[in-house]
């Protein structure tokens, strides 16, 4: 079976057993490791693999070829998209300095994006100027260069980002769950509709509860994957997107995305779709 997710932390963890021949009556996987962007690009276009990791905010697109399957994604409490600055923070900065301005974001249909419009559109007068996309890991960079005025940024980068003299202007997902108390959906898991989705569902369940279990099983291959993060950072990004949506997406988890999307199509930002084959 083809599967596409990405290097980062959570991923390798959550998908270690299934890889690795763990998950009992699951198939051999033959895995691509892809950035998010990447994904969403391959889903609309009906190109990518049979299982992929995309955002939440891509699954408009892709719906009518691939199913959401409730688990093995990312959605949570105290993990939302980070809206930096350059320079130290000051009583001053608020969202209307982002008028006119330039701001990177890490994919054009990520969840990210997708909370940073509904959050501007209704906190910075008049929008931002240019959207710039570029890789997620490029952005603090150019923030601090002074080549983007502002970046939006994802993963790791809540740990990171003062090492590179940037301040937090705001916090998307502290926005999204005081003004709908719901947590905040960033990746989906999703496969072809033609598939056993029952089955796929059981097998990544079986690969989270296996991770679980054995935390350190997937240290080596986690590391191996993790861009140069340090062992203290990739423990930090697991524990905050592999949690109890990881497993059962659950009435909140499933709400959640519904008001996401909802809101978004609303607005027009996606596709208006039937929220009904989100489950």
């Amino acid at each position: 079976m083809n599967i596409a997710f990405s290097p980062c932390p959570n991923d390798t963890f959550v998908f270690h057993a299934w890889v690795h021949g763990l998950v009992p009556g699951a198939p051999v996987l033959d895995v691509t490791y892809a950035d998010i962007d990447i994904t969403n690009n391959w889903a609309a276009n009906s190109e990518g693999p049979e299982v992929m990791k995309i955002s939440y905010a891509a699954l408009p697109w892709v719906l009518s070829e691939y199913r959401l399957l409730p688990c093995g994604g990312a959605l949570g409490r105290g993990c939302g998209p980070l809206v930096l600055t350059s320079g130290r923070p000051a009583e001053t900065s608020t969202p209307a300095m982002l008028s006119g301005k330039r701001v990177a974001v890490p994919s054009e249909r990520s969840t990210a994006y997708l909370l940073f419009r509904l959050w501007a559109a209704r906190h910075v007068p008049g929008g931002v100027g240019e959207i710039v996309v570029m890789p997620f890991h490029e952005i603090m960079p150019a923030v601090r260069d002074g080549s983007i005025d502002a970046g939006l940024v994802i993963h790791e980068a809540r740990f990171t980002y003062p090492s590179y003299g940037l301040s937090l202007l705001t916090d998307l997902g502290s926005w999204w769950e005081s003004d709908t108390g719901l947590p905040i959906p960033l990746g989906a898991i999703i496969a072809r509709r033609t598939l056993d989705t029952t089955a796929i569902t059981g097998w990544i369940q079986a690969s989270v509860d296996y991770a679980w279990t054995h935390p350190q099983a997937s240290q080596a291959y986690v590391m191996q994957h993790a861009q140069e993060l340090s062992q203290e950072v990739a423990k930090s990004h697991i524990d905050l997107y592999v949690n109890e949506f990881t497993s059962d997406l659950g009435e909140d988890g499933y709400a959640a995305i519904e008001a996401l999307l909802g809101r978004a199509a609303v607005e027009g930002l996606v596709p208006r779709f039937d929220l009904s084959l989100l489950r």
